[in-house]
C-alpha cells in the first residue's frame, strides 16, 4: 500500500497509460498522474467514456499527455476536434484484442477496485468491460481500493498478486444519470416498446431514449438481459418481475452485462447481487 503520488511514479515519459472507465474512474490516481505533468513527456492516455474532467487534454499539458480516445464523449470531444487528442475507431468488443495482440500494448493501468476478500480477490465493480483485460496485460497495474465500490459478481475479479501497487481510497463514485426524456423521446419509446415481445432478451444502451423504452416494459413477461451496459432503468424491470431471465439460452436465470453507468442506488443494487454476472465486453459483445 502506497500513496497515490508514490504509485504513479511508475509512469514514465513515452509510455501508454490505461484509465478505468465510467463510474469506476480512479480519479485520485488520474489527478496524481496529472500533477506529474512537468516531469513527463509524450505519455499516451487511453480510455473509453470517463465522467470526470479531462484535465490532461488541456493545451497547457500538450507536451506531457496526449489522449487516444477509444470512445469520444462530452469531455474529450473538443480536444479531438481541435487536434489535441486522437480517436481510434473500434468496436467495443474488439478493444481487448488490441491489448492482447500487441497492437496497443499497455505500460500502466490505473484502476479502481473493492477491498480484497478473504481469498485476496478484488472486484472491478461496475466496470469490468475492457478493464479486466487491461489490468492483466499492462506491465504495471495500480489499483485504488475503495470500500464504496460495489462488489459485482461474475468474471469480475483480480487477485492482489496481479496488482503491482495499491492505494487506499474512500470517495464516492462518479454518477452517470440520463437526462429526463422529452415528449419526442417518449413517442419514439412507445413505437419501439410495441416491437418487443414477451420473452425477448434485451441489450439496453446509454441515454434518455433507452431509459424511456425500458420504462414501458414493466408489464412485459419473462424478459432477459444480456447487455453491453446497464443503467438505473433496469431496476424497475427487475423489481416488477418483467426481467427474470427465465427464457435465456445463454446464462439462463442471470442478467449479464459488461459495465454499469448510473446512480448510487444502482451501485447498491448491484453489490453482491447474484442475479447479475459481469463479464468482459469481448465476451458479452
Amino acid at each position: 500500500m502506497v500513496s497515490a503520488d508514490e504509485a504513479v511514479r511508475a509512469i514514465a515519459s513515452g509510455q501508454r497509460v490505461f484509465i478505468h472507465q465510467a463510474c469506476a474512474e480512479p480519479r485520485p490516481l488520474v489527478e496524481a498522474m496529472t500533477r506529474r505533468a512537468a516531469e513527463l513527456r509524450g505519455v499516451e492516455v487511453v480510455h473509453l467514456l470517463t465522467l470526470g474532467a479531462l484535465d490532461y487534454v488541456e493545451p497547457r499539458y500538450s507536451e506531457s499527455f496526449r489522449h487516444n480516445a477509444l470512445f469520444v464523449t462530452h469531455n474529450s470531444r473538443e480536444a479531438v476536434r481541435a487536434g489535441r487528442a486522437d480517436y481510434l475507431p473500434v468496436f467495443l468488443g474488439e478493444i481487448e484484442s488490441l491489448f492482447l495482440d500487441g497492437d496497443l500494448p499497455l505500460d500502466v493501468a490505473l484502476i479502481q477496485c473493492t477491498p480484497p476478500d478473504a481469498d485476496g480477490r478484488v472486484s472491478l465493480g461496475p466496470s469490468v468491460d475492457v478493464a479486466l483485460t487491461a489490468a492483466r496485460t499492462a506491465r504495471h497495474t495500480i489499483a485504488i481500493v475503495n470500500p464504496r465500490m460495489p462488489r459485482v459478481l461474475g468474471d469480475a475479479f483480480l487477485h492482489v498478486d496481479e496488482i503491482d501497487a495499491m492505494v487506499d481510497g474512500d470517495f464516492e463514485l462518479a454518477e452517470g444519470v440520463a437526462r429526463p426524456s422529452t415528449p419526442e423521446h417518449r413517442e419514439i419509446a412507445r413505437h419501439v416498446a410495441a416491437l418487443i415481445p414477451d420473452g425477448a432478451t434485451l441489450q439496453i444502451g446509454i441515454g434518455s431514449i433507452p431509459d424511456a423504452i425500458a420504462a414501458l416494459l414493466v408489464h412485459h413477461k419473462h424478459l432477459g438481459l444480456h447487455s453491453e451496459m446497464v443503467s438505473d432503468a433496469i431496476i424497475p424491470l427487475i423489481d416488477s418481475g418483467a426481467i427474470d431471465n427465465s427464457r435465456k439460452v445463454i446464462y439462463p436465470g442471470k442478467a449479464v452485462a459488461g459495465f454499469a453507468i448510473g446512480s448510487r442506488k444502482l451501485m447498491d443494487y448491484l453489490h453482491n447481487n447474484d442475479f447479475f454476472e459481469f463479464h468482459r465486453t469481448a465476451h458479452t459483445n
